[in-house]
């Protein structure tokens, strides 16, 4: 069961300390309870993405019990997150949209989460006028989507140095511009589109990783020394151990249930705007990037 577990998971190496001791091991018994039914990894997403989206409006009121339900729907939704990429990897059933349905879930939950704590806001200030909670909602929001998508970025490159196998779902943006010229109209090839944005934006952020990434395909294609992968993968689990698991989901809602529940919404949006960004752009990034250029 043990190895079976581990293959459900992307790695043990980007999990951070929450998921493995909660989210991924209950996730893992749903998704082999799931394994052989009728069950899709993509019908588990869009579950989610309802449950999820239930705990904007309970973050609404000033009522405990609403708010602990809101907060119980918003982990249940993260556990299901979890199930559908396990039960994906337990079944091998994987597709580009299953991973754009996976990233865009949350962002689903978030919105409706911003504006109902804009709302909040609203009605606790009735002195000021609504829209300007927007302000900082949609402040939050913006920098919620950049910092959840280098965070994912930064997991994902390093699954690319623990194994090919591992780093498969790794692609950059020429890859992707050629898939996309190939597809035919409709929906699939708009929530593509998205994904291409999202991965040109990962690349922009990270100008030193690209040149690293160029120098190692270049010298080395997919067979990198072992050397250098354990050196990556040393520095940039410590990375991810120091900063880059405050930008996770688990490292966020701590901030966001608490604020929650004594009343605070706005010390949310506070930390989101100010502590993350600087977290982000000022820590994160910059030592990101100078352990690249070392590695280059």
């Amino acid at each position: 069961m043990t190895k079976e577990y581990e293959a459900s998971l992307k790695s043990i190496e980007t999990e951070n300390y929450l998921d493995r001791l909660f989210y991924r091991p209950l996730g893992f018994c749903i998704a082999h309870a799931l394994r052989n039914t009728c069950v899709t990894p993509n019908f588990v997403t869009i579950v989610s993405i309802f449950v999820g989206a239930a705990s904007g409006p309970l973050f609404y009121y000033n009522d405990m019990t609403l708010n602990i339900l809101g907060i119980i729907s918003l982990i249940i939704a993260n556990i299901l997150d979890c199930v559908d990429g396990q039960l994906a990897r337990l079944t091998g059933i994987k597709s580009e949209i299953g991973r754009i349905l996976d990233g865009i879930a949350g962002d689903i939950w978030f919105t409706l989460i911003y504006t109902f704590l804009a709302l909040r806001l609203g009605r606790d200030c009735p002195e000021i006028p609504t829209w300007l909670f927007f302000i900082p909602a949609v402040m939050s929001g913006v920098s919620h989507l950049v910092q959840a998508n280098i965070t994912d970025y930064y997991k994902t490159v390093h699954l690319l140095f623990i194994s090919p196998e591992k780093g498969a779902e790794f692609s950059n943006c020429y890859q992707l511009i050629v898939k996309y010229r190939s597809m035919k109209n409709g929906i699939g090839k708009w929530l593509f589109f998205l994904y291409l944005w999202y991965t040109t934006l990962q690349e922009t952020a990270t100008p030193r990783l690209q040149i690293m990434l160029d120098a190692m395909r270049f010298n080395y294609g997919n067979d990198i020394p072992e050397d250098i992968r354990l050196t990556f993968r040393r520095k940039s689990s410590r990375l991810m151990k120091q900063w880059i698991d405050l930008m996770t989901f688990n490292g966020r809602t701590i901030v966001l249930f608490a604020s929650i529940l004594l009343d605070y919404p706005w010390f949310y949006f506070l930390y989101e705007i100010a502590f993350l960004n600087i977290i982000l752009f000022c820590i994160a990034i910059p030592k990101h990037e100078k352990m690249c250029k070392l590695l280059t």
